[in-house]
């Protein structure tokens, strides 16, 4: 009673859908070996007939593919179902078959009087047929037909995956609703390589019946005349037709299997049903009726010819065109109607903020060549490497950028991509997923075979190489990496370099907002009390563009709260933040070292400056003739402070900081300005190159 009792919970806590599945499975393999009687045959026959026929409509009843996705388990199962009652059925022909034509059942003795006349030599003519048919051309054109779906399905994943991601970045759909799309490319492609393998089920179950049919016949023939005493074409008599009618109760339903296999993959997926899309388009176009109708009726009339027949198709399409030509007047008079009745339904939408598109902050575009970059079915490792990016330069810098929207582009070439900014491009390269880009760093010994290049992100030369010499390439001392890294590296150059147009109104006040959590009261004092958003904006975005972080945020705010009351100069107040991290900018130029080894400027040039300062007031320009001496100096500087192998920093008065690090910054990015006022008091300095004069 205990045992029943869990039977019977457990049951309960499955369910019997649950259930069924493995309790099928569990009987179809136990027909194999348990005796069946004939009484319980026919109903399995029947009940395989039946699951064939449903397979066939439900197949023709979907819209797409997906919508029948068990199917190739059904293939499978119902495959297996028949194999079982073939197994069932011989054992019965061989022990009774002796006794009569009824000794396996009503049904397989049907099959093997009615439909093939009583004659077995007509019986195993059209069982011959029936399986050239199954075998050789729709189950065949099926599995070709799933091959080559399951493979273009395959193909086609990345872009439709692209194609997500961009209606995702440009919000044109959620993320339900980018999850349910990928989920359902994965699935399409699950589907069409399952019903490549699963079409040999049914290839395998034609051979089999085959084989099945020949053995029953032979083996037969034997027990009848060794066993059972009967002649040889009493023998031949019963037992033939028992196993014809046995093949043929196996192979009509495996026919229909194989049709609703072959109508599966072979449709293309719309909105309608495969009976739907036959009336539409095959049955249409009247022109196309009555033609075939002329033909049929001049057929008709040729002597010898069956007239009734050809006359009566013929004047069957005559009228079914007849009946479209009226139909798609009515349809005409009926739309002209309700446009005269409702001109204005007719009518274009008017324009709504709906259509305004923004342009993205960040955009990576990629050729199709580079789409297996950035798709994870292909082991494209790029997103990966993008939010590493992201997080990286959110810990250096101090804020979070604005998300990188990658799309395809086809007006790229197949290699290459493009990163934007604001709709505009900020930078451009090839990549070569297949190779490793060598770059030289200036000591390397020989030369590569390959597609010279430069490195996008720094310039340096570099050779696009194959992924055989890649341990050479390292060997030689190069910097060998692969596309993907290229692409991350450049990108990643690219927006600390821009990381000053990154910072907008929106991600500054995610920062304060962030911030606010750790000190409310210093971001409630200072915004907007005492300086406008806009004004702590333009003081970040003045810190980031000459190169700093504002991880800092703590004392840039504690400074600007406390000299907003004297001024409200974005760069004034700059000046005056760089001051109070003075420390953290001496570190990044100068990480251990306690006496720092600068560029120093000449007395009189100083002097010079001065005055030009003060003359032009709150005109801060510098004169042409002065300009171009003073570039040639630190130029020059900052030439020999790279050959001595220091940081080309360049030291000056506070007065003159902001003029000279806005003037060089274009010429000679590399050349960092600093002021007095910036050095920590523990630090030593020493100038060992001058602009303007000697050290």
């Amino acid at each position: 009673m205990n045992l029943l009792q869990s039977i019977q919970n457990l049951i309960k806590r499955a369910g019997l859908r649950t259930l069924a599945g493995p309790v099928l499975i569990v009987l179809i393999l136990a027909m194999m070996v348990l005796p069946l009687p004939p009484f319980l045959l026919d109903i399995l026959f029947t009940f395989n007939i039946a699951i064939a026929v449903m397979v066939l409509l439900v197949s023709m009843n979907t819209t797409k593919a997906l919508d029948f996705a068990v199917f190739p388990t059904v293939l499978l199962v119902t495959t297996l179902l028949r194999l079982s009652l073939n197994v069932a059925s011989t054992r019965v022909v061989l022990l009774e078959g002796h006794t009569g034509p009824a000794a396996a059942g009503k049904v397989i003795e049907a099959f093997g009087h009615f439909l093939v006349g009583g004659n077995y030599a007509v019986g195993i003519v059209v069982f011959a047929i029936l399986v050239v048919i199954n075998f050789v051309v729709i189950t065949k054109g099926a599995g070709r037909i799933a091959e080559v779906g399951a493979r273009f399905t395959l193909d086609a994943m990345p872009g439709k995956q692209m194609a997500i991601d961009a209606d995702l970045n440009a919000g044109l759909i959620g993320e339900d609703e980018a999850r349910r799309r990928r989920s359902e490319v994965a699935q399409e492609a699950d589907f069409f390589g399952s019903m490549d393998g699963a079409s040999k089920f049914v290839r395998g179950d034609a051979v089999a019946g085959i084989v099945i049919m020949l053995i029953n016949v032979v083996g037969g023939l034997i027990v009848g005349v060794l066993q059972h005493n009967l002649s040889l074409s009493t023998a031949a008599q019963n037992y033939t037709l028992l196993a014809i009618g046995d093949g043929l109760v196996a192979q009509i339903p495996a026919l229909v299997i194989s049709t609703a296999a072959g109508m599966v993959v072979s449709r293309v997926s719309t909105d309608e049903n495969i009976g739907q899309q036959l009336m539409g388009q095959l049955f249409s176009q009247p022109q196309v009726l009555v033609l075939t109708g002329g033909i049929l009726a001049m057929m008709g009339l040729i002597p010898g010819m069956p007239h009734f027949a050809f006359l009566l198709l013929a004047s069957a399409l005559g009228g079914l065109a007849y009946y479209l030509v009226q139909r798609g007047k009515k349809a005409t008079e009926q739309a002209a109607v309700e446009t005269i009745a409702a001109p204005v339904a007719t009518e274009a939408p008017e324009a709504s903020w709906e259509d305004v598109a923004q342009v993205d902050v960040l955009g990576l575009e990629v050729g199709y060549r580079l789409i297996t970059l950035v798709d994870k079915a292909q082991d494209g490792d790029l997103l990966r490497r993008i939010k590493g990016i992201r997080k990286k330069f959110t810990q250096d810098i101090g804020f979070l950028p604005p998300p990188i929207h990658i799309r395809d582009n086809l007006d790229l070439r197949p290699n290459a991509y493009r990163i934007t900014l604001k709709g505009a491009e900020i930078g451009a390269g090839e990549a070569y997923p297949n190779m490793h880009l060598a770059i030289n760093p200036g000591n390397a010994g020989g030369e590569l075979p390959g597609t010279p290049t430069t490195d996008p992100a720094f310039g340096l030369p570099a050779v696009w190489i194959d992924n055989a010499m890649r341990e050479q390439a390292q060997a030689m001392g190069y910097t060998v990496v692969d596309a993907s890294t290229v692409v991350a590296t450049h990108l990643s150059h690219l927006i600390h370099t821009h990381a000053a147009e990154l910072l907008g109104r929106q991600e500054l006040q995610q920062l304060l907002d962030h911030l606010a959590k750790l000190a409310p009261k210093l971001t409630e004092d200072l915004i907007p009390k005492l300086l406008p958003l806009s004004t702590v904006q333009k003081v970040m975005q003045n810190l980031l563009d000459e190169g700093m972080h504002i991880r800092d945020m703590r004392t840039i705010l504690e400074t600007l709260a406390e000299y907003a009351g004297q001024t409200q100069d974005p760069y004034q107040l700059t000046a005056l933040v760089r001051v109070a991290l003075g420390p953290a900018i001496v570190q990044q130029f100068y990480p251990s070292a306690q006496e720092l080894q600068v560029i120093g400027m000449d007395k009189e040039l100083e002097y010079v400056l001065m005055q030009a300062l003060q003359a032009g007031g709150s005109n801060q320009a510098i004169e042409p003739g002065l300009a171009d001496t003073l570039l040639r100096e630190a130029r020059n500087a900052a030439q020999a402070q790279e050959q001595l192998g220091l940081p080309t920093v360049l030291l000056v008065p506070g007065q003159l900081r902001d003029l000279l690090a806005r003037f060089l910054k274009r010429a000679l990015p590399q050349l960092k300005v600093i002021s007095h006022d910036e050095v920590p008091g523990f630090k030593a300095v020493r100038v060992t190159s001058m602009v303007g004069g000697r050290a």
